[in-house]
């Protein structure tokens, strides 16, 4: 595949049980399965989750690979800088590591599902590198939040221009 990552896209709302059990969509798992570099057929892939960020209301879901990413944009910060040692407190302590059951399920664990107000459904969200984990109706407010501030500052064709406008490295 080379340096061509597959990344986390579309939205699927699935059941939570009473175990915090819930399935990973079908397509998120094979990203899961190709970024975690000790899966092979047969085997279950390994996911980190971090939560606990300010004013983000949901749990977001990395591979392996994708993970491994973040960590080595941190460590590239000076060694004892404050913002390094923040990052690396927020990211190493706020995740845990999580491993797909054979039925593709994860468990979420009561206090991550408390901390975001997942009861009995969750609704999964592809943000390309990673993905996040949402209260179906808390998501819905996000979406009509940005919907809302792209409307009313007409802001929809500047991002996508920012994409053409030759700032961005890759």
């Amino acid at each position: 595949v080379g340096n061509y990552m597959k990344r986390f896209r579309g939205e699927a709302e699935n059941k939570v049980d009473t175990k915090g059990r819930v399935s990973i969509p079908a397509a998120f798992r094979r990203i899961l399965e190709e970024g975690d570099p000790d899966w092979s057929s047969g085997l279950n892939p390994n996911l980190v989750i971090v939560y606990g960020r300010k004013n983000i209301k949901c749990l977001e879901g990395y591979s392996l690979g994708s993970i491994e990413i973040v960590d080595n944009l941190v460590s590239k910060l000076p060694r004892y800088s404050k913002e390094r040692e923040i990052l690396e407190r927020l990211l190493n302590s706020q995740s845990v590591y999580i491993q797909l059951d054979e039925n593709g399920r994860i468990i979420l664990p009561s206090k991550l599902r408390k901390l975001v107000d997942i009861d009995n459904t969750a609704i999964f969200v592809g943000m390309g590198e990673k993905f996040q984990i949402w209260n179906p109706s808390n998501y819905m407010n996000d979406m009509n939040l940005i919907e809302k501030n792209l409307s009313e500052n007409n802001l929809e064709e500047e991002l996508y221009s920012l994409l053409d406008s030759g700032k961005n490295e890759k």
